[in-house]
């Protein structure tokens, strides 16, 4: 049960709250940038666990149970910290862009949701390939908010993440929609 993949997964929970701190503070740019480097070192355990599972035959449930919650825990964290974020910091979601914070909050609410009534039915729905490359993006996105906010003086980083947010976006109506389509077929 305590593989190195499960590990790898669980210490992307327990950095949450870490990562949650460095983001706290608008203002220290430092923070933002031990926050990046956190984050990159999230998203490499990320890759790595599914990779290790799969390479070694130690995929489990709690793997299959636990990784995709530790992305969305991430991912949400991330994005209600640079929602609230204010005084100017380019890594801030503001304005318009909170739309599209919000259409991928809800998504993972609703796939989150749709999973956990097919399972009921013991019907499984994959993961598309365009999903996974929604959720490439929504990460870079993400990441180049964060390190926005680790290097105000460049405020095109923040502007490139905010531009990568938006297409993450609309590749998660995409994706939602085709699993929602998919999981129609088993409603009454």
């Amino acid at each position: 049960m305590l593989t190195l993949p499960n590990l790898l997964t669980m210490s992307r929970i327990v950095a949450v709250p870490l990562l949650a701190w460095f983001l706290w503070w608008p203002g220290w740019s430092d923070g933002y940038a031990a926050g990046f480097a956190l984050y990159c070192l999230m998203g490499i355990t990320d890759y790595f666990d599914g990779y290790l599972a799969r390479a070694q035959g130690t995929v489990s449930k709690l793997g299959v149970f636990l990784d995709p919650i530790a992305d969305k825990i991430m991912v949400a964290a991330v994005i209600l910290l640079l929602v609230g974020t204010r005084d100017g910091n380019p890594a801030m979601i503001q304005g318009v862009h909170q739309i599209a914070a919000l259409v991928i909050l809800l998504r993972e609410i609703a796939v989150s949701g749709l999973r956990e009534f097919l399972a009921q039915l013991q019907v499984s729905v994959p993961v598309s390939k365009l999903a996974k490359w929604k959720t490439t993006i929504q990460l870079v996105a993400l990441g180049g908010l964060i390190l926005g906010g680790g290097v105000p003086a460049y405020p095109v980083v923040g502007q490139i993440g905010l531009a990568l947010l938006w297409v993450a976006a609309a590749l998660t109506v995409i994706t939602g929609w085709d699993y929602l389509r998919a999981g129609l077929k088993y409603m009454d």
